[in-house]
């Protein structure tokens, strides 16, 4: 009987593996997106609820309205690339999730709470702004430029919510939070 050596079945597992394409690679990374905005749909109206400032709250249901607008376009980038629309579970979101409501949890009344949620809230737009920025130039690299336009309109918003959420927290929220803590 044969036998077959660790490298000989290393290479095959490898060489399969390669048999991926960058067009498998967007597929998969499109379907985490998709997840993460649903979860993000999910979560908005938590965060716009604890928010303690008016302003904070009214961002997140600004930024929840887009997002719905924001599936919508992924929708149609499934449709262009021949897909059904799907997500994939994706930890890093589940996790930067998770870790917002623990603010909310944890920072409940206490004057740091926006300056957390705040904080939260850049980390999934940051993620968002990775993910969507690589789809788009995978897009172009495959030649879907209407795919790409509608990955560079969601990119924008995302990088323009980051900017808010900073002029936010700059604006108030953070000294806010250190005024009240050293009262």
């Amino acid at each position: 009987m044969p036998t077959v050596s660790k490298s000989s079945s290393v290479k095959k597992a490898s060489s399969s593996a390669n048999a991926k394409t960058l067009g498998d690679l967007f597929h998969e990374q499109l379907k985490d997106v998709y997840y993460a905005e649903k979860k993000i749909l999910k979560a908005l109206p938590k965060m716009a609820k604890g928010a303690e400032s008016e302003e904070l709250s009214a961002a997140f249901e600004k930024h929840r309205q887009e997002t719905e607008g924001q599936v919508e376009r992924l929708d149609r980038v499934f449709e262009i690339f021949g897909k059904r629309a799907q997500g994939k579970t994706c930890p890093a979101i589940d996790g930067i999730l998770e870790e917002g409501e623990e603010v909310l949890e944890d920072f409940k009344g206490a004057p740091a709470l926006d300056a957390g949620l705040i904080a939260s809230a850049q980390a999934v737009e940051h993620y968002e702004i990775t993910r969507y920025g690589t789809l788009k130039r995978w897009a172009e690299m495959l030649g879907m430029d209407d795919a790409a336009e509608l990955l560079d309109q969601t990119l924008q918003e995302e990088i323009a919510t980051d900017e808010a959420l900073s002029e936010l927290g700059d604006g108030r929220i953070n000294e806010r939070a250190l005024e009240e803590a050293s009262a």
